[in-house]
């Protein structure tokens, strides 16, 4: 008799949720892993069992891959599902659990080699005619050669980490003379999220808009697009709305879509779920952006559209089935997905982190919630921002408008600052409900935003773990215990808290914090003459940097220490 399958989950939030869903209605045994940021997640709480991964950045944990190899050992897990983030394109990570004797729920590592590389993705879809803008052959080595093809080509240029994804380590310049800073930032941020800072550029289009195709392909060669979406609705490069199928394309395009979506998964020997993606100009030209392979935030659309599970067709094609459906299916209906992100809109959608004090989401006809959170869920500061996504379909988009403009009104959400404000005063401006005009910098070119900003809470984080050497049956053990335990069990000789900075600074002389985040680097020194609008510092939260700006003209002083946790308005310097 065949052992049964016990599937680790080498992720974290929503879809770590997502996945252990799938492994109940497929009847497989769960096992979640968890930083001690975590250790109250909803993920923990719905596994089957959860494993510690000891540790509190992503690097030491949901980036260690030998830690997560050997929690797989120690459970006894027979496969891994990577989620989307994370590990989920690396190709030594599929090619580690493989040679560990699991099952790899996702393409093979040549696969993710050959796509997540952005240059050869591009190799490949120029060998199989799909549509492209110029750009680089291969990774650059200086800013100095940035500058050159912005020289050569035009502006604007897009500054991309060749093996990135999700916004980070992308950088848009419009002026030459801002391109080597911006190169210089996205191998910073490329080296943060994805350990490795390789970049090249292209041609930017100017108001594109985000188109996307998604695939499914099995072991037995069947490679089939699902159907498509449109994600054009984006901060930062990072996507915040998406709708499917894609709305107010011509069959033309559609068929372009569709078609070089399938040559280039081909190309790849591509197995398993993945995205391929567009940019559309104004004029109707339609360019080859690249290809994520991994499941995608914003697959749940897909799935209401056309009634296939898509984490369970992953499962599935790891285990060597065939694809459930033949042939691209008719879309039923329209479904709208808004990612609930801890973001203020109000203050340029930073980063929040905190204690979710209420969680109150909508139900009803048409309503789906994907959660990694519920109400006293901590929203830690080393991850990605995403706490939910709220997905609304109807009959038509028109319904699905009016059902999502019903079920945001009644989303409660506090304790730290989230995009609802924006969802609810997108569902009335007409450039994305009647016209459509929305394109990737719609929100930073055209958006109004008058939302008032999120007040911040001040109180201290009391989720945190401290650990204690125990020892059980003459062994030694570590026990993990929440810091809000302490004054029962008496405090450790040192302050273990994070928390920084909690006394906010009003004075006009005062360089106040623009995020929750961490100082990575002072631009000056102590005592340095600044202007106006000199970047001063950069600041970094959930892998994002962020620029500090000198808000007015003098002799700086007081500046913080780099790399401690620091609230959003706390003071970090004073210009005098």
């Amino acid at each position: 008799m065949n052992q049964p399958h016990k599937l680790l989950i080498a992720n974290r939030g929503e879809i770590a949720v997502r996945i252990i869903q799938a492994c109940k209605d497929l009847d497989i045994h769960s096992v979640a892993i968890y930083a001690d940021d975590d250790v109250g997640s909803i993920h923990v709480k719905f596994a089957d069992e959860a494993w510690a991964l000891s540790g509190v950045t992503a690097k030491e944990t949901y980036l260690d891959i030998d830690k997560i190899l050997n929690i797989a050992r120690q459970s006894q897990a027979t496969m891994i599902h990577p989620g989307y983030g994370f590990l989920s394109e690396r190709a030594d990570f599929a090619q580690a659990v493989i040679d560990a004797g699991l099952i790899w729920i996702g393409p093979s590592p040549e696969s993710i080699e050959k796509l997540g590389d952005k240059i050869q993705a591009r190799k490949i879809a120029q060998s199989v005619g799909a549509p492209l803008v110029q750009g680089t052959e291969q990774p650059l080595n200086s800013a100095s050669q940035a500058v050159a093809f912005a020289q050569q080509y035009g502006l604007p240029i897009a500054i991309k980490a060749a093996y990135g994804g999700g916004g980070r380590g992308l950088k848009v310049a419009w002026q030459l003379d801002e391109v080597a800073g911006l190169y210089e930032s996205a191998v910073r941020e490329a080296q943060a999220a994805f350990g490795r800072g390789e970049c090249f550029v292209e041609q930017y289009l100017d108001k594109p808009r985000h188109l996307e195709a998604q695939i499914i392909a099995d072991q037995h060669g069947h490679v089939l697009v699902v159907g498509t979406r449109d994600c054009s609705l984006q901060r930062r490069n990072q996507k915040l709305v998406e709708e499917a199928p894609a709305p107010f394309i011509n069959e033309q395009i559609y068929q372009q879509l569709i078609q070089s979506s399938v040559d280039i998964c081909r190309a790849a020997n591509y197995e398993g779920a993945g995205t391929v993606e567009y940019l559309l100009s104004q004029d109707g030209k339609l360019s080859f952006l690249e290809v994520n392979t991994r499941l995608q935030v914003e697959h749940p659309v897909t799935e209401q559209t056309t009634g296939i599970d898509l984490v369970v067709e992953q499962i599935q094609i790891a285990l060597g089935q065939p694809l459930s459906i033949q042939e691209t299916p008719e879309p039923q209906g329209h479904a709208i997905e808004f990612r609930i992100n801890a973001e203020d809109p109000a203050r340029g959608f930073i980063p929040a982190f905190g204690q979710i004090t209420q969680f109150n989401p909508p139900a009803g006809i048409g309503i789906r919630l994907d959660t990694g959170v519920m109400q006293s869920s901590l929203v830690s500061s080393h991850f990605d921002s995403l706490m939910a996504k709220l997905i609304v379909t109807g009959a038509t988009r028109e319904i699905a408008i009016q059902r999502a403009k019903r079920a945001l009104a009644q989303f409660e959400l506090e304790g730290v600052a989230s995009v609802l404000p924006f969802h609810q005063t997108i569902l009335s401006e007409p450039d994305f409900v009647d016209e459509f005009k929305v394109h990737t910098r719609w929100i930073e070119q055209d958006y109004q935003n008058e939302s008032e900003a999120y007040p911040r809470s001040q109180k201290p984080n009391h989720s945190k773990l401290q650990r204690y050497p125990i020892e059980i049956d003459g062994k030694l053990h570590q026990i993990g215990l929440p810091i809000g335990l302490f004054s029962l069990i008496g405090s450790p000789k040192e302050n273990t808290s994070t928390d920084q900075g909690m006394h906010i600074s009003q004075h006009e002389n005062d360089v106040l914090a623009p995020i929750n985040g961490v100082i990575t680097e002072w631009k000056i020194q102590e005592n340095d003459h600044v202007e106006q609008g000199n970047v001063i510092a950069i600041m970094e939260a959930m892998k994002m940097e962020v620029q500090v700006v000198a808000h007015r003209t003098g002799q700086i002083k007081s500046l913080a220490a780099l790399n401690q946790t620091l609230n959003a308005d706390t003071k970090i310097a004073e210009i005098v």
